[in-house]
């Protein structure tokens, strides 16, 4: 049996999901960009601001932040233009 995931810190940024932020107009300043990368042991990168305290309250029933998580916000066109490099299953 596999036990609980856990991320891996050595894992290295392998591609960008979808175009970039500057393409998708989500950023005019290169240090504050959201974005999404595939790392190269094949687990998700997700760049976007850090909302967890404001969201922390009112979650929904069965959904938790443990202490080492962080809750982020990205556009919707970051996700939607990653979509196509994202596979179904």
């Amino acid at each position: 049996m596999q036990g609980p995931w856990e991320a891996d810190s050595s894992a290295e940024m392998k591609r960008r999901l979808g175009a970039s932020p500057a393409e998708l107009g989500n950023t005019n300043d290169i240090g504050r960009c959201p974005d999404i990368w595939e790392l190269d042991n094949g687990d998700i990168a997700v760049i976007g601001r850090d909302l967890t305290d404001s969201y922390a309250p009112r979650l929904p029933e069965g959904v938790a932040i443990s202490e080492d998580e962080r809750l982020v916000i990205i556009p919707r066109s970051t996700l939607i233009s990653a979509k196509p490099d994202i596979a179904d299953a």
